[in-house]
């Protein structure tokens, strides 16, 4: 079976609608058969974008990385003001997130790319729901090759499953940033942060 971390997913194109409330913000949304999570809006995503609000009212800049169909990036960009980036490999997915970022007058800059090949610029915030199914290699260079893309004392947020490999993925961060801290833990799902700080701190 293909996953959805595809340039070109096969199959018939069919779109979905569907409709979440994040810290009391209505978002509507298209999906369509071939990106993650098409039905509704998973609950790990969901648990992360809460973590996230709950530690930031205000974000400066932010890159959601594998976005989809754009939940992450379009509900920071109308909850927190942010200057957001999305980008994926998806095709589909990178028209379904311009597609619902105007449609919810989210400003968002969307851009077709694997992993930070095609992204330019530092940011504050890099989050993701990274693409589990495409397997490390597909998203372990999102993790090593952060630091690159954060400001100083930017934050490199995560979500994932204790069954899908948690403890490796934050062994990793904690190797790369030298701290990585689990914000949240429920229902087996676990939230990961790390923080850039400047070589001398370190």
């Amino acid at each position: 079976m293909q996953h959805y971390y595809t340039k070109d997913p096969q199959g018939e194109y069919k779109e979905h609608q569907i409709t979440c409330v994040i810290m009391g913000q209505k978002i509507m949304l298209t999906t369509a058969d071939g990106v993650f999570s098409k039905s509704n809006v998973d609950y790990g995503t969901m648990m992360l974008l809460k973590a996230l609000f709950a530690h930031h009212e205000k974000i400066g800049s932010l890159l959601d990385i594998g976005c989809g169909y754009g939940v992450i990036g379009i509900s920071a960009a109308l909850i927190t003001g942010a200057d957001v980036t999305m980008a994926d490999i998806n095709q589909r997915a990178v028209s379904l997130a311009e597609n619902n970022a105007k449609a919810n007058n989210a400003k968002a800059d969307i851009i077709a790319s694997d992993g930070y090949t095609q992204i330019d610029g530092t940011f504050d915030i890099i989050i993701t729901n990274p693409p589990i199914r495409a397997g490390k290699k597909a998203y372990y260079p999102w993790i090593e090759n952060a630091k690159d893309y954060l400001n100083e004392g930017g934050e490199l947020w995560l979500v994932v499953q204790k069954k899908q490999g948690a403890s490796s993925i934050k062994k990793l961060m904690q190797e790369t940033f030298c701290n990585c801290e689990t914000i949240k833990k429920d229902a087996g799902y676990y939230i990961l942060v790390s923080r850039r700080k400047d070589d001398s701190d370190i």
